[in-house]
């Protein structure tokens, strides 16, 4: 996979322009993003329609997340489907912001795993005093929810992430989420 540093991406876009697509969550992207990025979210990115409607001719099409990952993820979609004239952003938007690069602010949310976090803490916590005040069969609650925090960083997925994802606080409507 091509990468390349916020440093030598800000400098080629000075020179010739550059075509970046940030594939954070819409509610991510309200918060903070890279003057020039588009939001195009990995969990509806499709890579023809995507890369037709994004990419110049004969340029790379640049792709930002947080910090990484979600963009090495969306650059591998672009391969299989058999566009290679794309390249991940090291260190993402964190990194963009932090060299003092141009960004663009808007509402502020609480991060998708911080709401992981305070479901799953949530869960285990009733669980417990469910299984202290009226059955012991409800500390399988909090074993499940263990097991799927283990299992969720063994593989880097996590499905208690994906569903919040689908919340309706998580989502915004595209007007909602266009930072002037």
């Amino acid at each position: 996979m091509k990468t390349i540093s916020v440093q030598e991406l800000a400098r080629e876009d000075a020179t010739h322009g550059v075509s970046l697509i940030d594939v954070r969550m819409p509610t991510e992207y309200r918060e903070v993003h890279a003057e020039n990025a588009q939001s195009v979210p990995l969990d509806s990115l499709e890579p023809k329609s995507a890369y037709e409607k994004y990419a110049q001719k004969n340029r790379p099409l640049y792709v930002i997340c947080k910090s990484g990952g979600r963009s090495a993820m969306a650059c591998k979609r672009f391969y299989e489907a058999g566009y290679d004239n794309v390249v991940s952003v090291d260190g993402g938007t964190e990194a963009w912001d932090r060299a003092g690069l141009p960004v663009v602010r808007g509402k502020k949310a609480i991060s998708l795993e911080r709401q992981v976090r305070i479901v799953a803490g949530a869960l285990v916590f009733v669980g417990a005093v469910l299984a202290m005040l009226v059955d012991p069969m409800f500390a399988g609650l909090s074993a499940f929810i263990g097991a799927g925090l283990v299992f969720a960083g063994v593989t880097d997925t996590c499905g208690m992430g994906m569903m919040l994802a689908k919340m309706p606080w998580n989502r915004c409507q595209t007007h909602a989420c266009q930072v002037r």
